[in-house]
């Protein structure tokens, strides 16, 4: 699979795993369209990237229709009705465990919005049937898939946090141990609970015979997911944030997300007038932005049942303009660290008539909850973990709340006519992923591959540790580095010339002749293809 595609006319798709990808192309090839090709990439990559996002996840899109409109399928589940801070205090618990069984106490969301982006699939034009959407998931989970290198990585290193949880070693160990890079695993209640998804309708996951089989066995494990939890939950659609900028108009998706922040980067960095790509200006003034944009994130987003005030005030151009005039282009500000970890997958499509997709499906962290339910398979997402259990807090726990979500998919209709979904994963690196290649090649005009391809920073916290410090991968020259340190950046530069801390970007294209283009991340195990 190529890292980087070119010149298609028909379809283009991008996946931080190959066999997703392959999964893509080929809905493509058999006459589907860019929704029910990402809808075959977002099953097959559960199958075959499970530390990363499964059914018992969440997920979030962008879609550009062929008449321009944008609109954004929100798939996030909220906690379950008994899923209370006095539940916790009862089990003796001062915060949300990150994994078991109290961890996994959010619906799953993201096989509702593969339902709706179905359903939107099929108003343009899509006809295949689900059975051969999730065909490539079936197999890989019924006849095998082969370990990834950073399955292989992630289980070794979280092996004591997981070993124990219900379901986990059975699916994913070996004998008790991690499996090495390359071995093949199976998931064969997956591949069967798949199978009659694929006759009985993906609505059945929550109101039919797969919901009850997932609500036995959440019961049993004493999750605080009720039936009725599952029976009422529905993605919605709404329309996307947006911010009109001089080469075009960026879209992101609303709270719980954190897409109002990656907006906010793009705002400040257009008015800090960088004008070179690569140097001091370039990566101060977006880290500097970022600092700015997750100051407000942490203050304002949340469900979006309890924000007051709506958050495109945040966009508005005297409010930009404020932010713009506090950040000292020669010198850092302090840093408080946010809290933003995550392991998630983006992944893009687009197709000829002018549908582009822009998707993102997570776990929260590496393996969610742990918790593998044996009846179906589906490995529960710990999103919930994200809430506070402090009263007065901002995402404080509640039944029916919407957690907060660092998932965000990004996508942009530029002046000259191209139309890009992009994104990354990453916890709080997402926005400032975003940020870098959205500059790199929009603004500084870098060849797709490349952009994605260059060194990068993260500032903040992922991938599980506690630093908070700017990590640079080697690359960077390190007279840089030095003039970071000097400005007040706290620098850590890290040994790799890639490095997984870095998270996974992509992005596909749709050029104004027709043109298709996609490109994924060296740093994951995925790539593009089209036709």
């Amino acid at each position: 699979m190529d890292l980087h595609s070119a010149g298609f006319r028909r379809g283009v798709v991008a996946a931080p795993h190959a066999a997703a990808a392959e999964a893509g192309r080929d809905v493509l090839a058999e006459g589907g369209n860019a929704l029910e090709a990402m809808v075959a990439m977002a099953a097959a990559i559960a199958a075959v990237y499970p530390h990363m996002n499964h059914l018992g996840g969440d997920g979030f899109w962008l879609v550009r229709e062929p008449s321009g409109r944008v609109r954004a399928i929100m798939a996030a589940g909220p906690a379950g009705a008994r899923a209370t801070p006095q539940l916790y205090r009862e089990f003796g618990h001062d915060v949300i465990p990150a994994r078991g069984p109290l961890a996994a106490l959010t619906v799953p969301g993201a096989v509702g919005g593969w339902s709706l982006a179905l359903e939107a699939a099929r108003a343009h034009g899509g006809k295949l049937p689900l059975d051969v959407l999730l065909s490539p998931a079936i197999r890989y989970a019924r006849e095998g898939y082969v370990v990834s290198r950073s399955q292989a990585r992630l289980t070794a290193e979280k092996l004591s946090e997981l070993k124990d949880v219900p379901g986990f070693a059975d699916a994913f160990l070996v004998n008790g141990e991690p499996p090495k890079e390359g071995q093949v695993l199976k998931q064969p209640a997956l591949a069967e609970m798949l199978i009659y998804l694929a006759h009985a309708g993906l609505d059945d996951f929550y109101r039919g015979d797969v919901g009850r089989e997932l609500y036995v066995d959440i019961q049993s494990l004493d999750t605080p997911i009720g039936l009725l939890d599952l029976d009422r939950y529905q993605a919605v659609v709404e329309e996307p944030l947006s911010l009109r900028l001089e080469l075009g108009t960026a879209y992101n998706t609303p709270p719980p997300t954190q897409g109002l922040a990656s907006l906010i980067i793009l705002g400040l960095v257009e008015r800090l007038r960088i004008a070179e790509a690569e140097g001091f200006d370039h990566l101060h003034g977006i880290v500097e932005a970022t600092k700015r944009a997750f100051r407000i994130r942490d203050r304002v987003v949340t469900d979006p049942a309890r924000i007051e005030r709506p958050v495109h005030r945040f966009l508005e151009p005297a409010a930009l303009d404020r932010e713009a005039a506090r950040i000292d282009r020669r010198k850092a500000a302090p840093w408080p660290a946010p809290a933003g970890e995550g392991d998630t997958i983006w992944m893009g499509a687009a197709d000829a008539s002018g549908l582009v997709v822009s998707y993102i499906q997570s776990l929260y962290w590496e393996f969610g909850s742990g918790v593998v339910l044996p009846r179906t398979g589906v490995l529960m997402q710990n999103r919930g973990a994200s809430f506070s259990l402090e009263r007065g807090a901002l995402n404080l726990l509640a039944p029916g709340r919407l957690p907060f979500h660092t998932l965000n998919p990004a996508l942009m209709v530029l002046r000259d006519g191209r139309i890009i979904a992009y994104g990354a994963m990453g916890g709080d690196g997402q926005p400032q992923t975003q940020a870098a290649v959205f500059t790199r090649h929009v603004q500084f005009h870098q060849p797709l591959d490349q952009a994605i391809d260059r060194p990068r920073w993260l500032l903040g916290r992922t991938w599980g540790t506690e630093d908070a410090t700017l990590r640079l991968e080697s690359r960077f020259d390190g007279n840089l580095a030095d003039r970071l340190v000097s400005a007040g950046h706290d620098v850590d530069m890290l040994g790799e010339a890639y490095s997984y801390t870095m998270g996974h970007a992509g992005a596909v294209v749709l050029h104004p002749d027709g043109t298709l283009e996609g490109a994924h991340d060296p740093r994951a195990d995925g790539g593009a293809a089209g036709l």
